[in-house]
């Protein structure tokens, strides 16, 4: 190693701080390296299992699939009650989670933001963002259908609602303090109401944010299983009505992948291939939303 000889600094000093300076490198260069691992680990499983989705759900798919009911033990069909009591159950989520959420984001951002009881909601809203669907499908279950005494479709929303409630919450909170004060500050020096101020300028400016957090809460309820076998459970046959039991697609991949029909495992398969390209595409509609919302 060759020492440079600068005025006024030894030699030695030199030579530490290239020591240093090179031990720096390294470690920079062996952090990446491990990010990076990281990231490739994540991302081989992720692509085996869509592979493996894709490679055994596609040649399941067929126009039986969604034009006939769920077949009986020993016969082939399809899965349209399932299809339709999902998309039921989660219309019915978004319904009541979806207008509360946006209510309560918008007390914290604009009520509550530094107060103590803001931060109290906050931390509570994050308990139960992060709390596992069981424990929800559980609380349902005694709060609904132990009283009623059968399962029915309305438990079922009700389960998928407190999923699609914290997460509704959180991205109002957050997408409503990105808008600038002055936004705020300019309309109430008008003399506009803060209602008012809250409903056609604010609503306005993080509408993207809002309509992505929705979008993002119904692609998270759509693949959920566990609050379902404890509220909804499952129906063979085409049913409307709320109070009864109802057919839905998490429920019938998990019953049809653990029977011993070759054919249930197919449509299993299928059930889990459309499932898994609607929540793709609406994360890419959640995703385009939003940065349609940056850019404007």
């Amino acid at each position: 190693m060759s020492i440079v000889n600068v005025p006024g600094v030894s030699p030695q000093l030199t030579t530490d701080n290239d020591m240093r300076w090179r031990f720096r490198q390294a470690r920079d260069l062996l952090a990446k390296v491990l990010a990076v691992a990281a990231t490739a680990f994540g991302l081989f499983w992720l692509a085996w299992i869509l592979w493996t989705t894709l490679s055994n759900g596609l040649p399941a798919l067929k126009w039986s699939l969604f034009t006939q009911m769920t077949p009986p033990p020993g016969s082939d069909g399809g899965l349209l009650n399932a299809f339709a009591g999902s998309a039921l159950m989660s219309g019915l989520a978004i319904l009541l989670g979806a207008p509360i959420g946006i209510l309560a984001g918008t007390f914290l951002s604009e009520y509550a933001r530094h107060s103590r009881l803001g931060e109290v909601v906050r931390f509570v809203n994050d308990i139960l963002l992060s709390a596992p669907s069981i424990i929800i499908g559980l609380f349902i279950y005694e709060l609904i259908v132990r009283p009623m005494g059968h399962f029915s479709a309305m438990a079922g929303g009700v389960a998928l609602s407190f999923i699609v409630l914290p997460v509704v919450v959180r991205t109002t909170d957050e997408m409503l303090q990105l808008v600038p004060g002055n936004m705020r500050e300019a309309a109430l020096a008008l003399g506009i109401p803060q209602w008012k101020v809250v409903r056609q300028i604010l609503y306005r400016a993080a509408r993207s944010g809002i309509t992505t957090g929705v979008l993002l809460a119904l692609a998270r309820i759509s693949g959920e299983t566990a609050p379902l076998l404890f509220t909804a459970l499952n129906n063979q046959y085409w049913t409307a009505q709320l109070n009864q039991p109802m057919a839905n697609v998490p429920v019938v991949i998990f019953q049809y992948a653990m029977s011993p029909y070759d054919f249930w495992h197919a449509l299993a398969w299928a059930g889990a291939f459309v499932v898994t390209m609607f929540v793709l595409l609406l994360s890419i509609l959640a995703r385009g939303a939003f940065f349609k919302g940056v850019s404007s």
